[in-house]
């Protein structure tokens, strides 16, 4: 039987190179064992075969742990060195770098690429939609006035003329669901028609999203936010719940943040704050940075029975149910009866819709047979105990 391989690897200990292996893969080892035990001129058994193979084996496993092997050829590195592997086609590739097909390679892998954005939407279609939105009226009012002073804005900067400040972050006050997230969602598409912004998506967070337990925690939490929501509208309801509790509170370091990064990315960010409005004056004028940045206040009022009747009946139309003029003033009496200081508006509406259709299933549940016509019908009782 021939002599058994001398493996020469690096030594983890010592911490030198030795010289280079006689193999580099355990390939070689079973190549090279089996043409020096063919040429042997001693009797061997299988089975004693089997046995010296598997001490090779062995012992050169239990040093890979030491030795980076390589199935290309590649040269022994110590630990700490640069690791990096020959490609096909002698393109040196570090690990996590982008990967590219090269003439002589097999498949690798592709570096990822950005998901492509769709074209932005037309003003004409973005103003129709405004239109459709339920009551509203004031708040309209003040974006299409929005609309025009930016495209302006845009114009003088086309024409190089110079361009007065402009600041586009703006407060949303009023009660909860008067549409200020909708209204919201619909200004990133706005300003991203308009070119203000590259992406115009929305990012919605509170305090919850912004705000860590320990220090320096919450600049991180904050700033991992913020950069999800470049090229868009960052949304920061009841914003107000970041300040004003406290020195040992990390909302000012969150506040802090956020000026910073309205300062730096002043032409691809844009943030709206929202709240009630006491809460939310009180919030702006508690601090001069957020003074000097937020001083475009849109306010937005309940919304009165009609338009939350129209609210409602817009829910039916959307879901195929139909409301006879009985279940129409059915709801309007429940909505009149609900709309105090504690309702929530649209969402109260949703809710109030949401608890119309259990009443329905429990009434039709219990029936034999159902006509397509009955399971549409909203009916009177629907709405009792709703």
């Amino acid at each position: 039987m021939g002599k058994k391989p001398d493996l020469k690897l690096y030594d983890k200990e010592s911490k030198s190179n030795l010289p280079r292996p006689k193999y580099h893969s355990l390939g070689e080892v079973f190549a090279d064992f089996y043409g020096t035990a063919k040429n042997s001129t001693t009797p061997q058994t299988v089975e004693d075969i089997q046995k010296e193979l598997n001490s090779h084996i062995n012992e050169l496993q239990k040093k890979l742990d030491n030795f980076p092997v390589s199935e290309t050829g590649g040269t022994n590195a110590a630990p700490g060195a640069s690791n990096t592997t020959e490609t096909p086609g002698n393109v040196s590739q570090t690990p996590g770098a982008s990967n590219t097909q090269t003439d002589g390679g097999g498949p690798v892998q592709e570096a990822p690429q950005e998901e492509e954005l769709p074209p932005p939407e037309s003003m004409e279609d973005l103003r129709k939609e405004l239109d459709g939105y339920i009551g509203l009226e004031v708040v309209k009012k003040e974006v299409r006035s929005l609309i025009d002073l930016v495209k302006v804005h845009k114009m003088r900067r086309e024409n190089d003329l110079p361009e007065p400040d402009l600041s586009l972050h703006m407060v949303f006050t009023g009660n909860p669901g008067t549409g200020k997230t909708t209204i919201a969602r619909l200004m990133s598409r706005i300003y991203r028609s308009l070119g203000i912004l590259s992406k115009g998506q929305l990012v919605e967070t509170d305090r919850s999203g912004l705000v860590a337990g320990y220090v320096g925690q919450t600049a991180l939490k904050t700033s991992k936010v913020i950069e999800k929501a470049m090229g868009g509208v960052l949304f920061i309801d009841e914003a107000y719940t970041l300040s004003g509790k406290g020195e040992s509170d990390f909302g000012q370091e969150a506040i802090d943040t956020l000026l910073k990064a309205m300062e730096d990315h002043r032409d691809d960010l844009i943030v709206i704050v929202a709240g009630y409005d006491e809460l939310m004056g009180r919030f702006i004028h508690s601090n001069p940075g957020l003074e000097s940045r937020f001083n475009r206040f849109l306010h937005f009022d309940d919304y009165t029975t009609e338009e939350l009747l129209s609210m409602f009946k817009m829910r039916c139309d959307k879901g195929k149910y139909t409301l006879s003029e009985e279940a129409e003033e059915a709801a309007k009496k429940r909505l009149e009866a609900e709309n105090g200081p504690t309702f929530a508006n649209g969402r109260g509406v949703r809710n109030l819709f949401e608890r119309v259709l259990v009443r329905q299933a429990g009434r039709l549940a219990s029936q034999e047979s159902v006509t397509k016509e009955q399971l549409m019908e909203i009916r009177p009782e629907d709405f009792e105990d709703a």
